[in-house]
């Protein structure tokens, strides 16, 4: 019996699955349940929170004239008692029942058995799977188990119906025009103008196997396409190097690094004269090295599978000869898809392109970080979209907050065009703070730094306003090769950011991979990544490539000597003193061989609980501290802000995160050691006055944050930062700490700033 109710459950479980609508899907699971439980009746109530109702919306057994029609008040007869309660309700009498509300509409007079389980998902009961029988008779522990787990598989079903307007649309309700589908803000800001719809031209996963009849040919062929994709890739580059840095415009430069040599070509090849034809080795190719990429833990670097993936798409066009025929854009177009790439972004003409949104990705996406530095609005994960029937709609993206408006109603329209009014405004109002000191109004200053590195948000603007890089990831250099890039490749990386910055100092981050952050052709398997071998740890553990970065760093500062060293993922403080045995030792071997090198400063990173209990003596080993709030903030509440199902206890504005903050800013200060703080944090205009209060003497963020923050800084005496971070500090709750900080910001004429870090408040009338 056990094998037949699990070969049923996989059986159902698979049609709803490919179910084309919610229609189909609810029809299948009251038909299905009512045959396999010899029940009379089989229905399904989903719960319509705008008007407080429960809707009957499929039966096999009641009357089919009653779908859609029959509604049940909140709180109201069995069916309102199992949603309240979220909890199944099994019967032997449902007459007997104190709360049981017959229906003469249903048909439903004269049957006895009554059993019914709550749909729920993300704590929210979505509806109630009912059964009933005609003989006054319990339905057994297994159909009850069997309606439990048949409505967890429905509720994902419901909830894709409601994100899409489908629910909607059964319900009656055809006015969508004031509802939102929401996704991931990764880039700020408000688009109001025209949906495109775009796709990959060609489809890599669909190409077959086919035998290379004349693998010479099969080659000619798969390097005249890899010559086309590179003059692709370089007239986008061309086009975009108006609008982007050079680091960000790097991007294109390693995949026509790609294309020129290395792995992708010769794995290919080999492929061929094994026996494949071009496409056919192509697509095992692309597909063995997005492997690699999506086995990571990092959202960012899973990101770079898509990257891969894309740049296969752009050879198979031309293998295929199959070049996507040209799009028309509108003069407002809000480019949209499922998978975005940053070559799709590239070919959309700068003057037309006013937002982005994606059904997939998220704020480390390529895609969302391009937009970023283009200053486009962009929104990310929107997996609710129905991207089939959106192109050509007129839409609202808010990128402050995540949202799509489609078809917008005319109220709502009116409201988001003086909002990105104020927008501008806000632009040219901060546009005056260029040029000006990040210093309080009692005269203390706030350097403000850049985050910078795999392909950065640095724009010219941040280059002109920061004080110096707070942040240089220097994983680049690594990224886009097939091997460690040598001593010669990282120094000339590194003097390019140096130069671009002197004689401000830039602080370089030695190679943070491991755990959550792999390289491709140096693999780490771990079942626990985030506590496992990463940071400094792969660095020590591995001297050759310490040392060859750290020679690097120091060769690329001749003459300049603004480079600051900084250590990551510190947790012991025996990490710093190998570190800088290491660190000596290649300063002594570059002076021997004639460079006339200067010791950099030394700096570690805080971002592991444990070693905020030890900072007065990590403060005295190093140069200075940099706090990264991003993996501090996760550590501390054992939250992946990356899980949108645990996302939303994310917050860095939680009591506990600002304790750990203060504990770990009073410690350096008590050593008379600087201190920075370079995770997200520190680009929240709300979080500036606390870090302030704390006594932080730099914040390091992206481009785009530097003015905002900066007229926080302004605005403040650091007398009143201190105040509101002693209130903060009593809080309870991440909630007061932002209406604390709000209140204040507006107080200041500074409540445009806040409009980012809002927390939806109105997700019941979220798609």
């Amino acid at each position: 019996m056990v094998t037949h109710m699990l070969e049923f459950l996989q059986r159902i479980v698979q049609e709803v699955n490919e179910a084309t609508d919610l229609e189909r899907a609810l029809d299948i699971i009251v038909h299905r349940v009512k045959q396999f439980i010899a029940a009379d009746v089989c229905s399904v109530y989903l719960n319509d929170f705008e008007h407080m109702e429960h809707v009957l919306m499929a039966t096999d057994g009641l009357r089919p004239e009653a779908i859609g029609k029959v509604r049940v008040p909140m709180k109201r007869g069995l069916i309102g008692l199992i949603s309240e309660r979220a909890e199944p309700l099994n019967l032997e009498e449902v007459v007997d029942h104190p709360q049981y509300l017959p229906s003469h509409e249903t048909g439903e007079i004269g049957y006895h058995g009554f059993s019914g389980v709550p749909i729920i998902q993300y704590r929210q009961v979505l509806g109630v799977l009912v059964v009933r029988r005609r003989e006054p008779r319990r339905f057994t522990d297994q159909d009850v188990t069997c309606l439990i787990t048949l409505a967890a598989q429905l509720a994902g079903a419901i909830t894709h119906a409601r994100a899409s307007g489908e629910l909607a649309l059964l319900q009656g309700k055809r006015n969508l025009s004031n509802r939102f589908f929401e996704g991931r803000a990764a880039s700020g800001g408000i688009a109001i103008g025209n949906i495109l719809v775009v796709y990959p031209p060609a489809d890599l996963a669909s190409v077959p196997d086919h035998p290379a009849l004349d693998p010479e040919s099969e080659e000619a062929n798969f390097r005249n396409s890899l010559a086309q994709a590179s003059a692709d890739l370089e007239t986008l580059a061309e086009r975009m190097a108006g609008w982007l840095s050079s680091e960000e415009l790097a991007l294109f430069d390693a995949w026509r690094l790609m294309l020129q040599g290395g792995s992708l070509i010769e794995k290919t090849v080999r492929r061929i004269y094994e026996g494949n034809w071009a496409q056919g080795a192509l697509r095992e190719t692309v597909h063995e090295h997005a492997q690699i990429f999506e086995s990571m833990e990092d959202p960012y670097l899973r990101e770079r599978a898509k990257d891969i993936k894309d740049l296969g798409t752009r050879i198979l066009m031309h293998l295929q000869d199959n070049a996507q025929a040209p799009l028309t854009y509108h003069n407002q177009t809000i480019l949209a898809g499922e998978d975005l790439s940053p070559l799709q972004l590239a070919e959309v003409p700068r003057d037309k392109l006013i937002g982005v949104v994606s059904t997939t990705g998220s704020k480390s996406s390529h895609i969302a970080i391009l937009a970023s530095g283009m200053g486009v609005p962009a929104v990310m994960g929107v997996t609710n979209l129905p991207l089939g029937r959106m192109d050509g709609l007129e839409a609202i993206l808010d990128g402050h907050r995540g949202r799509i408006y489609v078809m917008p109603a005319p109220s709502v329209l009116s409201e988001y065009q003086r909002l990105a009014d104020a927008d501008r405004a806000l632009e040219t109002t901060l546009g005056v703070l260029r040029g000006h000191p990040s210093s309080t109004i009692d005269g203390h200053a706030l350097p403000l730094y850049l985050n910078t590195g795999l392909i950065s948000e640095t724009r010219p603007m941040g280059i002109e306003e920061a004080s110096g890089v707070g942040l240089y990831r220097t994983e680049l250099p690594f990224m886009i090769r097939d091997r460690f890039p040598s001593e010669e490749i990282q120094a000339a990386e590194y003097r390019q950011v140096l130069t671009a910055f002197y004689p401000r100092p830039v602080t370089l981050r030695t190679l943070d991979i491991g755990g959550d952050k792999y390289l491709p052709y140096f693999p780490i398997r771990e079942s626990n990544p985030f506590l496992g071998w990463r940071g400094i740890r792969i660095s020590l553990d591995q001297p050759e490539l310490f040392l060859t970065q750290i020679r690097a760093i120091m060769r690329a500062a001749l003459e300049l000597n603004n480079a600051r060293i900084l250590l990551p993922m510190i947790s012991v403080l025996e990490e710093v003193d190998e570190a800088k045995r290491h660190i000596d030792r290649a300063y002594k071997e570059l002076i021997e061989e004639g460079h006339a090198v200067t010791m950099p400063p030394l700096g570690a990173m805080v971002e592991v609980p444990a070693i905020a209990y030890q900072i007065k003596a990590l403060a005295r080993k190093v140069d200075f501290l940099s706090i990264g709030t991003n993996d501090l903030t996760q550590y501390l509440l054992a939250v992946d802000r990356n899980n949108r199902v645990v996302a939303g206890l994310y917050d860095d504005l939680h009591p506990t995160v600002l304790r750990a903050l203060n504990q770990i800013v009073t410690g350096a200060i008590a050593e008379s050691v600087e201190v920075s703080v370079c995770g997200e944090m520190a680009g929240n205009p709300m979080a500036t006055v606390l870090l302030m209060g704390m006594g932080v003497n730099s914040l390091s963020m992206s481009a785009g944050s530097l003015l905002p923050v900066k007229a926080v800084v302004r605005a403040f005496t650091l007398t009143q930062a201190k105040a509101l971070l002693e209130t903060a500090l009593i809080l309870d709750s991440a909630a007061q700490v932002r209406s604390l900080l709000k209140d204040a910001l507006r107080d200041e004429g500074l409540g445009l700033l806040v409009r980012d870090a809002n927390k939806n408040t109105d997700n019941n009338r979220s798609l």
